[in-house]
């Protein structure tokens, strides 16, 4: 079997600045949610059977602690805030497994999964469905994959190689140094992407880099300087580090047969009538039947 593993965060904000809004009976907005709910429908129309949506039930997380600079909520549209408890209600109506994340964060969830995923010898592949950069770090062979679905992308560990220059293992140490705006920490200065290749890909973890920068391989452009700023940098760069190593320890299930999609919930028809869908009613009724 294959698990299907999404980023219902990175779904929520793609499908609120692409469809156009709507109310729902109550007059909350559900524009987003709808979008994301008909995504994830087309997956199991086209043989999904096993998969879990995680998503970021309250932005801040556990990282927060650790850096006053890290990412929050602050300046995200309310009405796409507001859609998240609402998009988790749906998904769980729909029958999809859920993980609604608050200490810790959605691409924390879905690094657990995949792990626990590839650890059962029944699972043929774990795609985990983000483009975000952060998840390349759980990349294994071509049996935990990422899959960018807009593009149509399925990067395996050559294509982590291939895009970042460095090796699944390493991206955490790339984005300490690069940096990731997306989550508020700037990486070490003079430090850009070609050159975290260069040398991450000969010394794989930051702890392997040479302190002299003499002794770096010869081929690595810049040396002295890079060394100079990473060195007098060094706790910012181990804490960035920290930032981007996503965690494993996250309760997601117990066997993954929990992942499988059996049907919706008693409370799906009632769902549907206060989103005003009544065509994803239809969908989820034609889907149950070709299961059957």
């Amino acid at each position: 079997m294959d698990v299907y593993l999404i980023d219902g965060t990175y779904e929520l904000f793609r499908h609120f600045f692409a469809v156009p809004p709507a109310k729902d009976v109550n007059g909350q907005e559900i524009g987003a949610v709808r979008g994301v709910l008909n995504s994830v429908l087309s997956m199991i129309e086209g043989g999904a059977t096993h998969l879990g949506v995680a998503t970021d039930h309250v932005v801040e997380s556990f990282r927060n602690d650790l850096y006053p600079g890290y990412k929050t909520s602050e300046g995200v549209d309310p009405e796409l805030l507001s859609q998240f408890p609402v998009l988790e209600v749906a998904l769980e109506a729909t029958g999809v497994r859920v993980w609604p994340m608050v200490e810790f964060e959605a691409d924390d969830a879905l690094a657990s999964a995949a792990a626990k995923a590839a650890e059962d010898a029944q699972v043929k592949q774990a795609l985990i469905c983000t483009p975000d950069k952060d998840l390349a770090q759980c990349v294994a062979g071509s049996r935990v994959v990422q899959f960018d679905r807009r593009q149509n992308i399925v990067r395996d560990e050559a294509g982590v190689v291939e895009k970042f220059g460095v090796r699944p293992e390493s991206i955490p140490d790339y984005l300490a140094v690069v940096g990731d705006s997306a989550d508020g920490f700037p990486g070490v200065r003079g430090w850009g992407a070609k050159a975290a290749a260069a040398a991450l890909s000969r010394y794989p973890h930051l702890e392997d880099i040479p302190k002299d920068w003499t002794k770096w391989d010869p081929s690595i452009k810049k040396a002295r300087m890079l060394s100079e700023s990473l060195f007098s940098a060094w706790d910012d760069a181990l804490l960035f580090r920290t930032l981007a190593t996503l965690r494993l320890d996250v309760p997601v299930f117990d066997t993954v047969e929990d992942l499988r999609w059996t049907g919706p919930r008693e409370n799906f028809a009632e769902c549907c009538r206060v989103m005003k869908s009544p065509a994803l009613a239809g969908r989820v009724a034609s889907a149950m039947a070709k299961g059957s």
